[in-house]
């Protein structure tokens, strides 16, 4: 990276990019993806599209409910940027998300150290992406003339939207290559796979009653926070299970006879999506009759334990979004290490070039997520990392030009 380099990055940090999902602030992101194209640009690559998605992503299977429930009207600040440089195959194609989570934060940069919210996660892979691509041209004429470089720029990937309305769209409209990048912060391991997620809601919806007479109400609490306990022992064989929000009320003179209790269940396959289903369904009804076995004597909760089946249900917020299956590519295996096979993985959109034809994919990005701060306070990304990434877009593309696309 160069000092123009640097410069569009800090340009790109100082704008707002999270989306309506993650925040109610101004959003910049058509601002940002002009930026960016302008900047590509500069390398040779022509736009090919630059739009907000369609309202009919929201109708699809498996949107989660979050995205759908937004309504379509928010779509208009969340386009989504493809750039193309050379042939459209054989290609290579990199993915990487403009949007951040919230809350903002401003811009920094040291000399050794850019700051600011997305500087890891994922504006400053981007910047690093178009370096990367600007030295794999020098260094092979081919590239951008026998074999192209395709490069998504993305909203949707932040505020649980899974990919939803930013890549799979621009995938299912055909902009892939048979080679497929997505910049996520790996420390620069390749993980060629990628895992989903499927959220549960356990929801009670009883009678609140007061503190002088708590008997007379269904204490939604107490249920919850039994479930939460129980299914966190019972589902903890099957999986990386997190047990997440649970939410009666706030108020201490009362019970909460209505609330809800949040299941985050991460899969690698179908069969292991399906086997997790069951498991919380079973794990529901044995907890609901423990839970009655235990309080159904005890006087300030026996209506809760009478009546818990019939007002606790499951409900699926998100579900049925598809798992990328792990894959050998020779390729990369030349000059960047595998992350390993007894690693788990993590989701992002990658998911979406699952089981398309003459494929391969993997995640690829400098820094962590968790040691950067990408969803945290203090987000950061070193020039060094940011290089070596850099250095490995080169070294992919030109390995790819050189192998004929393979």
């Amino acid at each position: 990276m160069i000092g123009e380099d640097h410069d569009l990055l800090l340009r790109l940090l100082d704008l707002p990019t999270a989306g309506p999902l993650e925040t109610s602030g101004e959003v910049r992101l058509w601002d940002a993806m002009r930026v960016y194209a302008e900047a590509a640009a500069g390398i040779g690559f022509g736009t090919v599209h630059l739009a907000a998605p369609a309202p009919s992503v929201l109708d699809r299977p498996g949107v989660p409910d979050a995205v759908r429930d937004a309504g379509p009207d928010f779509l208009a600040c969340q386009p989504s940027l493809v750039l193309r440089i050379g042939p459209a195959a054989p290609a290579v194609m990199f993915n990487v998300h403009l949007d951040t989570v919230a809350p903002f934060e401003p811009a920094g940069f040291d000399g050794r150290r850019f700051t600011g919210r997305g500087a890891i996660d994922a504006k400053g892979p981007a910047v690093a992406l178009l370096a990367g691509v600007r030295a794999a041209i020098a260094t092979d004429p081919a590239v951008g003339k026998d074999t192209g470089v395709l490069i998504q720029a993305v909203a949707g990937e932040e505020g649980g939207a899974m990919g939803t309305f930013g890549t799979r769209p621009l995938v299912e409209a055909g902009f892939h290559g048979e080679l497929n990048i997505f910049c996520e912060p790996t420390g620069s391991r390749y993980l060629p796979r990628c895992s989903a997620s499927m959220t549960a809601c356990l929801r009670v919806d009883g009678d609140d009653a007061i503190d002088d007479e708590p008997h007379r109400g269904h204490n939604a609490t107490v249920l919850l926070g039994f479930l939460a306990q129980y299914l966190a022992h019972d589902l903890a064989p099957h999986g990386r299970i997190c047990v997440a929000g649970l939410h009666t009320g706030h108020l201490h003179n009362r019970v909460y006879g209505r609330g809800e209790l949040l299941l985050n269940l991460p899969y690698d396959c179908e069969e292991a999506a399906s086997e997790m289903t069951a498991a919380v369904e079973d794990g529901l009804r044995a907890g609901i009759a423990e839970f009655r076995t235990r309080f159904r004597d005890s006087p300030p909760f026996r209506r809760t334990a009478v009546d818990a089946a019939a007002i606790t249900g499951l409900h699926w917020p998100k579900r049925g979004l598809p798992a990328l299956p792990a894959q050998n590519i020779p390729l990369l295996d030349e000059f960047v290490p595998r992350w390993p096979d007894d690693e788990p993985g993590f989701t992002c959109d990658a998911i979406w070039l699952a089981g398309v034809p003459g494929t391969r994919t993997a995640v690829l990005g400098p820094g962590s997520l968790g040691a950067n701060n990408a969803h945290a306070s203090g987000e950061y990304a070193d020039v060094a990392e940011l290089d070596h990434f850099s250095d490995l877009v080169r070294e992919i593309v030109v390995g790819f030009s050189r192998n004929g696309g393979a």
